[in-house]
């Protein structure tokens, strides 16, 4: 069978315009794409999930598990790949969690249509399937609650669900890491969680040690000492400058003009490096010194913004004596080792706090490499956004796929089919909860009770995740025809081995 709609007249576009269309050029060649999309990051999902070593165009190396990074950085063309990986995104950003589960399931619903069209039946036939198979598997959702998280700013509640998000991927130490996480995530909640900002979790990466010396601490750390002598103070007030500390230099006046984004960049590194080079003048520092000021220089403005959020001081841009709106506070500055790295520690006691809390708290990480430590960051940065998610919405439901087998048994028999899974009562081991053992032996039935274990996951996320991925595929699913512009002019580069027009 072969769906074709009329070619577009030749007069129409410019000379050089691509046309495909029809079941073969466009929807399965689509299909295809998604599948080889998927075959990447399936072998990373779940706790025994694969590394993948990824070299993207800076020659960066990453060697992760994380289906976010691995897709950010193959700069996928083809567009409906594209697709697929703007879903996997808009999940990120929503949930913080289940970029391959979009992927890797949006691509078996494209898959399967497949089958279905080969079949005989029109795409839009299987769009709206699939349509009304989301509306019913939304609303099992629903019915497959078994608690919520009743108090964000109980460790032992949020704990369950950042041990589950870190589990995939760094599976072993999911214990050490989503207590960690908790109590960093605790120790800044505010009293309205919906006011949660993920930004406020910092994570430091000092290599040495390993994983199970990591700890937290309530304030921001530094790696470097502070220029001057004094290297400890307390109860401390501060002034922000974001200008050298020397003597003045006759003023110039410039305008900057920025054609793109590739120049905005450009400039944003520019200001960081002028930051990294801006000095503390020798004459300066004597006299700071003499007054037993402590001195830190700050190489990057993001963390500059970060410490006059922790201080609430004000950034001048010019020397001269702050007023007192623009000068901050903080319990105190302390230097301290950390394995063979000596750091500087901004922290506000709770003891200290009006409301107990600091306003930002930093994860030191231990490791003995530098991309180990990367893949555990990103491994931590997953478990503070899933936290986000359950600000809003703090339903749980069970974890280990349990909810996934569930909805299966359930839409099949919705739609009048037979399931030969554990979740039916033919079986003795049944139950809605019940999960697969990823460390079961073989004298064990590979199935394990979710909810007894304490494997449980915000319901949010699998919500988005059904939303995101199903969405995805009736978008490609709808897909009849691919008009292909003519490249622009320029020199001409080789084609890249997998572009998604080699074959044509």
């Amino acid at each position: 069978m072969a769906l074709r709609v009329p070619t577009a007249s030749t007069s129409l576009f410019k000379e050089g315009y691509k046309t495909l269309q029809g079941l073969e050029e466009a929807v399965i060649r689509n299909i295809t794409a998604t599948k080889e999309m998927s075959e990447i990051t399936r072998t990373s999902f779940g706790p025994f999930g694969r590394n993948k070593m990824v070299l993207n165009r800076l020659d960066k190396l990453f060697i992760t598990s994380d289906a976010a990074t691995i897709i950010n950085e193959l700069e996928v063309v083809h567009p409906a790949a594209k697709l697929l990986v703007m879903a996997s995104q808009q999940q990120e950003a929503e949930a913080g969690d289940g970029t391959n589960y979009v992927i890797i399931f949006a691509s078996e619903l494209l898959q399967n249509a497949e089958y279905l069209l080969r079949m005989g039946l029109h795409p839009s036939e299987i769009a709206k399937g699939y349509g009304i198979a989301l509306k019913k598997a939304l609303d099992i959702l629903d019915e497959l609650v078994i608690s919520q998280v009743s108090d964000l700013k109980d460790v032992s509640q949020i704990s369950k669900i950042t041990k589950t998000s870190i589990a995939p991927k760094e599976f072993g130490y999911q214990d050490f890491l989503g207590d960690l996480v908790a109590k960093a995530v605790v120790s800044v909640m505010p009293k309205n969680p919906e006011n949660f900002n993920v930004e406020n979790i910092r994570v430091v990466k000092i290599l040495g040690g390993n994983i199970l010396q990591s700890t937290i601490i309530p304030g921001l750390v530094l790696p470097r000492e502070p220029e001057s002598v004094v290297k400890s103070v307390t109860n401390v007030k501060l002034a922000m400058f974001s200008c050298p500390v020397d003597i003045g230099q006759t003023e110039t006046k410039g305008t900057v003009l920025l054609h793109n984004a590739k120049e905005m960049i450009n400039y944003t590194k520019g200001e960081e490096k002028i930051m990294e080079q801006a000095r503390v003048g020798d004459l300066a520092l004597h006299y700071l010194n003499q007054a037993n000021i402590l001195v830190i220089k700050i190489p990057s403005k993001f963390e500059l913004r970060r410490l006059c959020k922790l201080t609430g001081a004000t950034a001048m841009a010019r020397l001269g004596a702050p007023t007192a709106e623009e000068i901050g506070s903080i319990d105190e500055i302390t230097v301290e080792e950390v394995g063979n790295n000596r750091v500087t520690v901004l922290r506000n006691l709770p003891e200290n706090s009006s409301s107990g809390k600091s306003t930002i708290s930093t994860i030191v990480l231990r490791g003995a490499t530098q991309n180990y430590l990367d893949d555990v960051e990103r491994a931590v940065d997953d478990g503070v956004n899933v936290i986000k998610s359950l600000t809003k919405d703090s339903r749980l439901v069970a974890g280990a796929t349990a909810t996934e087998v569930e909805l299966y048994t359930r839409l099949l028999k919705f739609a009048d089919s037979n399931s030969t899974t554990n979740h039916q009562e033919s079986t003795s081991f049944v139950g809605p909860y019940i999960g697969i053992d990823v460390e079961a032996t073989n004298s064990k039935s590979g199935l394990l009770d979710a909810v007894n274990n304490n494997i449980v996951e915000p319901l949010g996320v699998k919500n988005w995740a059904l939303r995101y991925a199903t969405e995805a595929a009736i978008t490609i699913l709808q897909v009849d025809q691919i008009i292909m512009a003519k490249p622009a002019g320029g020199p001409k580069l080789p084609p890249k081995q997998g572009h998604w027009d080699d074959q044509d």
